[in-house]
């Protein structure tokens, strides 16, 4: 595990927090602050440990040059009025303009730096501007798990310069997913949904080996189902897939993985709100009509298993849930698994984009154990990958010649 901040004495001490400040901006307003206010207990913690706490972050893609548009100063105003205090900004993050705001600090005080991926040695890792960065700090703190899959200046090339520690929502994000796939309390199930198998191969080759039931929903699940003969009629699905999902059914029954895949579906002849739908048994879609969301049969047999099941991670929403009425069964699982959670009955993790979305429109994303909105990170650490951002973490400081 790495290193936390229960492990430095940050008073005094110049802070490099990396943070994920990519959040939504329109008309130069933050739009959703949801990654800023999740940052909060590790800012506060440094701000009144008495840190000088500067904030490095990406935003966007700029691609190495300077795009107004693209500039962290809003979204630096957005952290001082969740902060509650003035949060500094400074229109570079490196070289003079930010070492005179760095000298600026006093204990406490925030700075926000200008976006790293202004500078095209940022995604290239480059060892100069890693070193650049490095100097305007003695501690390294990475609370980015979510561009933690990524081998950048900010979040792999930095933490080879400083002692480097996992901030608070680092910390926890580890945690969860070491519970649920780590070191987890079994049996442990494992929820994966989305549009497509390509998508989430590896994903599945994984799980398969890892988890012991496997739920497949989702239009993946159409896939599955073709795979094995059965007439999906328009439903999307991957006809070039076939094999591999076989190949994945087989390793599951060979690694002792239940796969669980729809019993019904509800299906329409138009993807459209309000369209007519009717419910029908995975053997009887019609040719003319498409599966946009898993039937609830086949919710209430998952359900009826949730009684024997310790850890739940899910990735990934059951049904086309942006539309009506095709977000039925990710809304009632969803209840169900939240409720279980409250219970203590389950330890549950979630993540993924659409997964996020989906369980917020549920309006149970805060009853799960651990929701995580890391996107890729969250993905690539289910799939088995060593994220560059976390493993230099654990190396440690001491690693530099």
């Amino acid at each position: 595990m790495s290193r936390t901040l229960d492990d430095v004495n940050v008073a005094g001490q110049r802070v490099l927090l990396r943070a994920d400040l990519n959040v939504p901006v329109q008309d130069g307003r933050v739009a959703d602050a949801t990654r800023l206010e999740r940052l909060m207990p590790t800012i506060r913690e440094l701000s009144e440990k008495g840190a000088k706490v500067i904030v490095l972050s990406h935003f966007d893609r700029p691609k190495g040059i300077f795009v107004p548009e693209l500039s962290l100063k809003p979204v630096a105003e957005a952290l001082g009025r969740i902060l509650g205090k003035p949060v500094a900004f400074a229109a570079d993050c490196v070289g003079a303009e930010a070492e005179n705001a760095v000298a600026g600090l006093n204990n406490g005080d925030v700075l926000v730096l200008e976006n790293t991926r202004f500078h095209a040695g940022e995604e290239a890792n480059d060892p100069a501007f890693a070193a650049a960065l490095a100097k305007l700090g003695d501690i390294f703190v990475n609370d980015a798990f979510s561009a933690a899959h990524r081998a950048h200046a900010s979040t792999e090339g930095v933490a080879k310069h400083l002692p480097s520690f996992a901030g608070r929502l680092m910390q926890a994000e580890l945690h969860a997913l070491e519970a649920a796939l780590g070191n987890p309390q079994r049996p442990v199930a494992a929820i994966v949904a989305g549009s497509k198998v390509s998508t989430k191969l590896e994903l599945l080759n994984n799980l398969v080996t890892k988890v012991d039931i496997l739920v497949i929903g989702g239009a993946m699940a159409n896939t599955f189902l073709a795979a094995q003969g059965y007439n999906v009629g328009k439903s999307l699905q991957e006809a070039d897939l076939h094999a591999t999902a076989l190949e994945i059914l087989k390793t599951a029954a060979a690694k002792g993985c239940e796969i669980l895949l729809p019993q019904d579906v509800v299906v329409a002849e138009k993807f459209e709100a309000g369209a007519p739908t009717q419910v029908v048994k995975v053997n009887a879609i019609p040719a003319n009509a498409m599966a946009l969301d898993v039937g609830p049969a086949t919710v209430d047999a998952f359900i009826k298993r949730l009684p024997e099941i310790k850890t739940i991670i899910w990735n990934g929403p059951l049904g086309a849930f942006e539309t009506k009425p095709f977000d039925a069964s990710t809304n009632t699982l969803a209840s169900a698994i939240a409720q279980a959670t409250k219970e203590g009955k389950v330890i549950s993790v979630g993540g993924g984009g659409d997964t996020v979305s989906a369980l917020k429109l549920a309006g149970v994303h805060h009853d799960l154990t651990y929701l995580s909105s890391a996107g890729g990170a969250f993905l690539e650490w289910m799939e088995g990958k060593i994220l560059p951002g976390v493993e230099v973490l654990s190396k440690g400081f001491s690693n530099l010649g």
